[in-house]
């Protein structure tokens, strides 16, 4: 017998999963945003890397800018994210990179595969 209602189609959640962290950043070249992703992938810092193209509007130096951006969206560990930041921060190509980060809550499955494949 299933402990779900036959009617509930949500999925099981276990609130006891690992929590995850979600890092951003963004860089002006597709070119650089795939070199990043890649390397990352290859250090194990990050088990997935999503890549965005979207168009930033922002202040720099006394101008408004408005200009095409990638923003690299990497999930890793609690325990890598402070690594993986540190890389960025080292191997980003902006003199100011924007690295904001959050912890996120996932399912047990997911936090499980990004554990999976990020090295400690």
């Amino acid at each position: 017998m299933s402990d779900t209602h036959p009617h509930d189609s949500s999925p099981a959640v276990d609130l006891n999963a690992k929590p995850l962290w979600c890092i951003t950043t963004t860089v002006g070249q597709a070119s650089d945003a795939s070199a990043l992703a890649s390397q990352v992938l290859a250090q194990r810092l990050a088990a997935c890397v999503q890549v965005e193209a979207l168009q930033s509007h922002y202040r720099w130096q006394g101008q408004t800018l408005a200009e095409p951006e990638w923003r690299l969206t990497l999930k890793t560990t609690a325990e890598a994210g402070p690594a993986l930041l540190a890389w960025l921060k080292q191997h980003h190509p902006y003199d100011l990179p924007q690295l904001c980060w959050s912890t996120w809550q996932a399912s047990a499955d997911y936090a499980q595969w990004v554990h999976d494949n990020v090295s400690p």
